[in-house]
């Protein structure tokens, strides 16, 4: 396989390939053996970009919040080298969502809990620097996670975007972070943190990390438009819908999955966005036109993020060495523009569903 096109993430410095590697089940449904053998085989495979949290594994519990981090810091601690090879970004939790665990359950994501957010993954990562450190999901107002309007009357007082960008500079200059990003985030949102980055002279956001799936394209909403004359990168994630998108619910639905399936385990999931019944007819539908030209679902899910114009890197995830090799390997399938066509069909008949 030749090496991956190196692909410059928004203004910034940093490089990338088009793939990265997702670890929000290090720590729940990996163990850390586990993980270090998917990340040795992201390295072989040239996945040399890592997505982390301090929040995760997911689902979010106190017991395993930061696992992922600590996995990942002790696998750089045995790996000599492998810090300097990889881009590493993680993400510092916006305003608690019922977990009381995360900076006391804040309801507010302020300069100083930056700080503090950003000291505590340095540690758990064993590394002196983060890449690229980005906001998980908004900290004013915005409907997000499912909710699908925007509605004034639950705005509420909290640390403004400049406040933010403030302690994101500060750490910029001590040499704890070198770039930063946007996650969940809105059109408004991002024009606005790069409006107010340009006009006080701080740190511009480099990227956007949102869904980006064939059930769930709102990207395609306006935020595309946005990215693209302001000069930001999408990372996307979830391509493959949660696994509604590998074909192995068409059957049986949810009730047929195996029983260390996500879907399974967790009744949590089941309840968001990703478990609703017209994600599972939408995906349905997908991966009956994926198998009618020839690819498995998994195959043209993942092509139709990784041949997309508005994505920079799709993030994967991987429970085991062999998934990894089968994202990795949907690398370089390219969809004929009649089967696009049939795609944007399907969409026009049920539209994002997992928004």
């Amino acid at each position: 396989m030749d090496p991956f096109p190196l692909v410059t993430l928004g203004r910034s410095e940093l490089r990338v390939p088009p793939i990265c590697l997702g670890t929000m089940t290090f720590g729940e449904q990996v163990d850390e053996a586990s993980a270090h053998a998917i990340l040795d085989r992201a390295l072989e495979r040239g996945l040399n970009f890592v997505d982390t949290a301090e929040m995760y594994a997911v689902p979010v519990r106190r017991e395993t919040a930061g696992a992922s981090e600590r996995i990942i810091g002790r696998w750089f601690a045995t790996r000599p080298g492998a810090r300097d090879k990889v881009v590493l970004a993680t993400k510092v939790a916006g305003p608690a969502r019922n977990a009381d665990w995360i900076r006391g359950g804040s309801a507010n994501l302020t300069p100083h809990e930056i700080r503090e957010a950003c000291d505590a993954s340095l540690l758990r990562l064993h590394t002196d620097v983060i890449d690229l450190y980005q906001i998980h999901w908004p900290n004013r107002n915005v409907p997000m996670f499912g909710p699908l309007y925007f509605d004034p009357r639950n705005d509420r007082e909290y640390s403004s975007i400049h406040d933010q960008l403030g302690a994101f500079a500060g750490l910029v200059q001590e040499g704890k972070i070198r770039y930063i990003g946007l996650s969940n985030e809105t059109p408004w949102g991002l024009a606005e943190f790069v409006r107010v980055a340009d006009v006080h002279g701080l740190p511009r956001v480099a990227t956007v990390q949102n869904p980006y799936t064939l059930v769930n394209r709102v990207v395609d909403n306006g935020l595309d438009e946005a990215m693209h004359r302001l000069g930001v990168s999408l990372l996307a994630y979830s391509p493959l819908g949660f696994g509604a998108l590998t074909g192995k619910y068409d059957e049986t639905g949810f009730a047929g999955a195996k029983p260390h399936d996500r879907m399974t385990r967790f009744e949590t999931f089941r309840k968001q966005r990703w478990g609703r019944p017209e994600v599972l007819d939408a995906a349905r539908r997908y991966n009956a036109l994926a198998r009618e030209h020839g690819l498995t679902p998994t195959r043209m899910a993942l092509a139709f993020c990784y041949t997309n114009w508005r994505v920079a890197s799709t993030i994967i995830g991987a429970n085991s060495v062999a998934q990894l090799d089968e994202n990795v390997d949907a690398w370089g399938t390219t969809l004929a523009p009649e089967l696009l066509a049939q795609i944007d069909a399907i969409r026009w008949v049920i539209r994002d569903p997992a928004q």
